[in-house]
C-alpha cells in the first residue's frame, strides 16, 4: 500500500490531534506542525525543514480566540506562508477545514474563516476545503466562557459533529484522487439547539444554563434562519452530542 506523506498545521490543536491519530492508523507519515514542535505558520520558524519531502499539508490551525480582526490576521498570514513554504517544497496540495456557513457570514470569527478560504484559493497550491459543522467540544467552550453557576447560551440551531468524523472526512478528502466540484461539508446527525446541548453538559458540571436569544453575537439573525446548518447533500456522521457526552469521562 502506498503512503502519502503529511505536515498536519495546527497538529495539537483540538481537531489536530485526531487529524493525527486518523493518519498515523491509516499508516501515513505525519509531520506534526505547532509551535509546540517548534514550528510556527505565522513567523515561517521550522517551517521549511517541516515540509522537507511532504507530500499534502493538512490546515487544521486555529486562532485562540473569536475576535474577527486578530483571527483575520492569523489566517492570512498562515495561509500565505503554507503556501510559500508548500510550492518550494514540492508539496502536492492544501486540505483544510472550515466551518459551514462560512462563506454567507458577515462578521466574527466565521467571517475570518471565509478570508481564510479565500486566501488559500487564491494561492498557487491546489486547496481542497471541507467544511464542518460547530463540534461537539464548542458547547464546553460556550460554558467555560461563563464560570459560575449560571450560563447564558444561545438558543441557537446547530448540527454539533464529532471531532473524529471531521478528521476522517479531511484525510479522506485529502488523500482523494480527484477533487470534489463544490465544497464537501460534514456535520452531525441530526440538528440540534446549542442551548439544550449546553443543558445537558451543565447538569454534568452543576451549571444551570438558561437559553437566550442571539442577540449580541456576529450573524444571529442568521444563525437562527439556518445559515449555518449543512446543505442537502452534506455528510451527515454521529455520534448525537448526548452519545458522545455518554463517552466522555
Amino acid at each position: 500500500m502506498s503512503t502519502t506523506k503529511f505536515a498536519v498545521a495546527g497538529a495539537t490543536g483540538r481537531l489536530g490531534r485526531h487529524v493525527v491519530d486518523v493518519l498515523a492508523d491509516r499508516g501515513h507519515p505525519v509531520v506534526p506542525v505547532s509551535r509546540a514542535t517548534g514550528v510556527d505558520v505565522i513567523t515561517g520558524e521550522g517551517l521549511a525543514d517541516a515540509l522537507t519531502g511532504v507530500d499534502v499539508i493538512i490546515d487544521v490551525a486555529s486562532w485562540h480566540s473569536s475576535e474577527q480582526e486578530a483571527a483575520t490576521e492569523f489566517f492570512r498570514t498562515s495561509a500565505r506562508n503554507l503556501h510559500e513554504y508548500g510550492q518550494q517544497a514540492g508539496v502536492a496540495r492544501i486540505a483544510m477545514a472550515s466551518i459551514i456557513g462560512a462563506d454567507r457570514a458577515t462578521a466574527g470569527f466565521l467571517a475570518a474563516k471565509k478570508v481564510h478560504e479565500e486566501v488559500l484559493l487564491s494561492g498557487p497550491l491546489p486547496v481542497r476545503i471541507l467544511r464542518a459543522a460547530q463540534f461537539h467540544e464548542f458547547v464546553g467552550q460556550l460554558l467555560d466562557w461563563q464560570p459560575g453557576d449560571v450560563a447564558y447560551v444561545p438558543d441557537l440551531p446547530s448540527q454539533l459533529v464529532a471531532c473524529r468524523a471531521v478528521a476522517e472526512e479531511l484525510v479522506d478528502l485529502a488523500l482523494g484522487v480527484d477533487a470534489p466540484a463544490t465544497i464537501p461539508e460534514i456535520a452531525g446527525p441530526r440538528k440540534e439547539s446549542l442551548a439544550e446541548a449546553a443543558a445537558l453538559l451543565g447538569a454534568r458540571r452543576g451549571v444551570k444554563v438558561v437559553g437566550v436569544d442571539g442577540s449580541g453575537i456576529p450573524d444571529a439573525e442568521l444563525a437562527a434562519a439556518g445559515a449555518f446548518l449543512p446543505g442537502p447533500h452534506a455528510r451527515l456522521a454521529g455520534p448525537t452530542f448526548r452519545e458522545w457526552l455518554d463517552t466522555q469521562p
